[in-house]
């Protein structure tokens, strides 16, 4: 399968997610709008899925696809299901642990870490403590479905561990629909939602659990024992949950600040589901991909092959993620009045404010994706202390950036410190790599990044006087219908007149297409089958 297939069957899971994303925030906006449910709602829910990227996503497929795959190739599949289940049996105390602490401790985080600025307003700071009380548990599902996830990533079965996030917004659409229909007040949706998100992460743990065992690898429980392969394993998975989780920790340490200022959380959760879907489709699914297929790479001593996995993941992202970052950057307020401004979203004039954020994000996109593709470099060689050290820089400046800029700016002011973290991180990455060896020049792609940038440029520049030209037909008083195909059509244009720049520049042409979509992997190795 190739490279590009690979990431488009990654591609299509998170897409599917995303879309019905858009949907679950759509119908949030219109029921809570920026209030203080809303607020409370998002803050809650940031605690866990900030530990689940960090010490799940993060951790698991930095830190256990590279060790999974070494297991398959040195000692097959009977290997890779003891080292399986020794990581699960000292996984799932850990988790269960936590959450036990996390519950009783939740009022003192939530005061002191989570949403510091809530505190002052008591009604807000109950809900808050409630709702991330329902929903902490969520964490041992998606943990453990994330090991799950990083063992059919291994194995090449992608589309499982890519489509179970589905459910989360299945679900929440559904738990909206409901309180629609019975007219229910902004708290009884939060409760809702919040009980939603727990039986999300039930479903979803079922789905991989399901996968693994179809995949030949059946998981039973072992008693918790620090074997020398589950004390490897948590060397590489610190390191790796910071770093892999770095965009999340820097959002976190956003909400809290966010905090002190009313709407300012959830404003910041809207513009971050929109920006989460080229960053989603695209970053993710290479980051998700690239791990495994490098760490073979190197594993088996072809240096060329992983030098040349590095550099197409990257042309492939910039070539994706350019004119999305642009199109954010130009677009944001008519995207946001499209997806958001109805009810209580509409009523509390929050369009602004958010579509401000959303632009600051879009600059920032291309950093956080080439973050995702740098990273494996580091991982697939178990080097997870280097990144983890330039992302500890990176909240630094995150964290300095956000207090100087919030008192000013408000909200945006946390975009803009996170965009500028995010640059931070990809250059020390991308820089080190060079400096190692460990990124091979590559003169078509040093040659193709400058035409892709001034392809985007062009398209943004299209789009930015279209906007105005078509300002009556995106504008609040404007149908809805009218604003959608507007919108629509402006960007399927700015898309056309963007890859017809690239392709008339050089910045991209017929044979780098031919070349990700024909390169096929490596073949599968023992104890291993192909995806179906």
């Amino acid at each position: 399968m190739s490279l590009v297939k690979k990431f488009a069957t990654v591609a299509s899971g998170t897409l599917m997610s995303r879309a019905l994303g858009f949907g679950r925030e759509m119908l949030m906006a219109a029921a809570l709008g920026t209030g203080p449910v809303a607020d409370a709602f998002n803050a809650a829910f940031q605690f866990p899925n900030t530990f689940r990227r960090l010490f799940a996503e993060g951790a698991f497929n930095a830190a256990f696809v590279p060790l999974f795959a070494k297991e398959i190739e040195t000692h097959g599949t009977d290997g890779a299901k003891r080292f399986s289940e020794e990581v699960f049996g000292v996984l799932f105390t850990a988790l269960l642990a936590l959450t036990i602490v996390m519950e009783l401790s939740m009022p003192l985080i939530v005061r002191y870490l989570v949403a510091p600025g809530f505190a002052s307003t008591p009604g807000k700071f109950d809900t808050t403590v409630t709702l991330a009380t329902i929903m902490f548990p969520y964490l041992i599902c998606m943990s453990l479905g994330a090991m799950m996830a990083g063992m059919l990533n291994s194995l090449r079965r992608y589309f499982a561990a890519a489509v179970a996030p589905v459910f989360l917004n299945v679900i929440l659409i559904g738990v909206l629909a409901y309180a629609w229909y019975k007219g229910s007040d902004a708290l009884t949706v939060g409760y809702g939602l919040s009980w939603g998100v727990l039986a999300a992460g039930l479903v979803q743990l079922a789905i991989v659990w399901v996968a693994v065992r179809h995949a030949g690898i059946s998981i039973g429980f072992r008693r918790p024992k620090m074997t020398p392969a589950v004390k490897r394993l948590l060397i590489l998975a610190l390191p790796a949950a910071i770093t892999g989780g770095i965009t999340q920790i820097n959002q976190l340490i956003g909400t809290a600040i966010a905090s002190a200022q009313n709407s300012a959380v959830s404003s910041l959760a809207y513009a971050d589901r929109i920006y989460q879907l080229p960053l989603g489709v695209v970053g993710v699914a290479v980051a998700i991909v690239l791990l495994p297929e490098l760490s073979r790479a190197l594993k088996s001593g072809n240096l060329i092959e992983a030098a040349n996995l590095q550099n197409r993941s990257v042309e492939f992202t910039l070539f994706l993620t350019l004119p999305a970052a642009a199109a954010l950057w130009v677009m944001s307020e008519p995207i946001v009045r499209l997806v958001y401004e109805r009810g209580a979203f509409a009523a509390n004039g929050s369009t602004p404010t958010v579509a401000a954020i959303l632009a600051i994000f879009g600059l920032g996109l291309p950093a956080f994706v080439l973050i995702k593709a740098f990273t494996p470099g580091y991982f697939a060689r178990e080097d997870t202390r280097t990144p983890m050290m330039f992302a500890a820089i990176s909240v630094a400046v995150n964290v300095t950036t956000a207090l100087t800029l919030f008192p000013r700016m408000g909200a945006p002011g946390i975009a803009v410190a996170s965009a500028v973290a995010g640059w931070v991180n990809a250059v020390m990455l991308l820089g080190v790599l060079i400096r190692r060896g460990h990124w091979g020049r590559d003169v078509p792609l040093m040659k193709r990044i400058p035409r892709l940038v001034l392809s985007a440029v062009v398209m943004g520049a299209a789009l930015y006087f279209a906007e105005h030209w078509f300002a009556i037909r995106l504008g609040p008083g404007s149908p809805l219908v009218v604003k959608a195909t507007t919108l629509l059509s402006l960007v399927a244009g700015g898309a056309l007149l963007y890859f017809i720049t690239a392709f008339a520049t050089g910045g991209a042409d017929f044979g780098m297409i031919g070349r990700n979509v024909g390169r096929k992997g490596s073949p599968p190795t023992r104890g291993q089958s192909p995806d179906p």
